[in-house]
């Protein structure tokens, strides 16, 4: 015969493995938590990548937060809004770092959380993040550089404008650049800045034109240069191609008004979704490899329009 007093016991006890196991079974049913930092939420390019992630939100049915600090140029707004997060105990970071240096020992508090880090657009370089999610930008460069060789003749002078040069992409897109166009035989007459932080793109422009009048052909680091030395070329009655690395609604116009003969265009939207699920499957426990590119396309007249039409789609709605 039981004793009284084992009645409340056995019931104690039934209950606190009844508890646990509707907690686990909570915890199972919950969405993964991922929250995502970008270094801004009003260009073309962050839109699009926050499209493609929102995208992979819903897809994978995940809880997930798009947010970024007020400024860009600001490492440490970043870091202050990633402290911040890390208090929201995500289950998954996926982050495009303004200062890769300054923002690596927040990262490892996060990795003391066994929280995966991701970075997207833009590598880290850290030893411990989970994977970069992707344009290989040198090679992004070296293509830039064949595409302007293809319209051009060996000993022709060409100009590379780019943006600031403390962005590690920005100088593996002029690298890759430099190697193909010197492979090429083309001459590389001028560098210089020309992007929005010097507040004269077009006058640079114009200098250059006027300093190196026999230029057959510019490389820019970005599309809004690209787009400012077009408006400068055409301003003069000029025909020189101009090759830009983004792939933005005014560069796909300009190729479908055939303003321009081609573009190149990274694929902002494909990143965002793909980091999502990469985030995902980390969260999980799987395997995701170290290194994911998402490619680079070539836009011409006959695929221009498609693209155009995506952006308004999906993206631009």
């Amino acid at each position: 015969m039981m004793k009284k007093w084992m009645v409340p016991l056995v019931f104690v006890v039934f209950l606190t493995v009844a508890i646990g196991f509707t907690a686990k079974f909570l915890k199972r049913d919950e969405k993964p938590k991922v929250v995502v930092v970008l270094q801004e939420l009003n260009t073309d390019l962050s839109k699009t990548i926050k499209a493609g992630i929102e995208k992979g939100f819903a897809d994978f049915d995940i809880d997930g937060k798009v947010m970024a600090p007020d400024s860009q140029d600001s490492a440490s707004n970043q870091i202050v809004l990633l402290k911040d997060v890390l208090k929201q105990k995500p289950d998954a970071l996926i982050i495009i770092p303004i200062q890769s240096p300054a923002s690596i020992p927040v990262f490892k508090e996060y990795q003391k959380r066994n929280i995966p880090v991701l970075m997207l657009y833009q590598d880290a370089c850290w030893k411990d993040q989970t994977t970069f999610i992707g344009t290989d930008h040198l090679r992004l460069g070296k293509i830039a550089g064949e595409l302007l060789s293809s319209f051009l003749q060996p000993g022709d002078q060409v100009v590379i404008i780019h943006d600031t040069k403390t962005n590690p992409a920005v100088n593996d897109r002029v690298m890759g650049a430099k190697e193909t166009l010197g492979d090429g035989g083309i001459e590389i007459v001028a560098e210089q800045r020309g992007d929005d932080e010097s507040r004269n793109v077009k006058l640079v422009i114009s200098n250059i034109l006027q300093t190196y009048p026999n230029i057959k052909g510019v490389f820019a680091t970005n599309d809004n240069i690209a787009l400012d030395a077009l408006k400068a070329i055409e301003e003069k009655d000029l025909k020189i191609p101009v090759v830009g690395t983004d792939g933005t609604r005014g560069m796909l116009k300009a190729v479908e008004e055939e303003k321009l003969n081609v573009a190149l265009a990274q694929n902002p939207y494909d990143m965002g979704y793909v980091s999502v699920e990469q985030a995902l499957r980390a969260i999980k426990g799987e395997h995701v490899d170290k290194r994911i590119d998402s490619g680079v396309d070539i836009v011409t007249k006959d695929n221009a329009k498609s693209r155009i039409d995506f952006y308004k789609h999906k993206v631009f709605k």
